[in-house]
């Protein structure tokens, strides 16, 4: 099944990938109605990641859908907005928080991979989303961080006596 992969060390925080997306499917230049989010984290160092469905094989969102409105059609997650019930046990069951909901839509905004020819890979223009195959260490959205798999630290004492740890991701994939 074809994914989404994040690369959250190229991102710029340029929100074209939200923009491009509520374009293809809404007609809308409005974020809010994309399926990919932009999670910030500040002050220092920023921390930029899109946020988007990772189309689990086994999706938590689908096993916790009361009327079936979640299917996989080739080879993809969907939310059948003619099932749906707009009752948000979807939003409330992904572990990733990559399923969103605005006021004026009756159902659950998901990706759908843009029918295999996802709108965000294509214009991103830092390169910060691919479509793979299989996805490896991703980004998780932890209360107000972003934590990875696998955390390097680093060890250092300041100026005042004080050890000072920081967490990184060893970065930058080639492409």
């Amino acid at each position: 099944m074809k994914r989404i992969s994040v690369i959250p060390e190229r991102c710029s925080g340029c929100r074209i990938c939200e923009l491009t997306c509520a374009q293809f499917h809404y007609k809308a230049m409005n974020p809010k109605k994309s399926a990919i989010r932009l999670f910030s984290l500040y002050p220092n160092p920023i921390i930029r990641t899109p946020i988007v469905c990772r189309q689990c094989d086994d999706p938590e969102c689908q096993a916790s859908c009361p009327v079936d409105a979640i299917v996989i059609t080739d080879g993809v997650l969907r939310i059948d907005p003619d099932l749906c019930t707009n009752c948000g046990a979807c939003v409330d069951a992904c572990p990733y928080d990559a399923i969103f909901v605005h006021p004026e839509l009756d159902h659950p905004i998901k990706c759908d991979l843009c029918s295999g020819n996802p709108r965000c890979v294509r214009d991103c223009p830092k390169h910060a989303l691919e479509v793979v195959e299989a996805l490896e260490d991703q980004p998780t959205l932890s209360g107000k961080s972003i934590e990875y798999g696998e955390m390097q630290e680093l060890s250092f004492t300041d100026s005042g006596g004080k050890e000072i740890i920081l967490k990184y991701v060893q970065g930058g994939r080639p492409r």
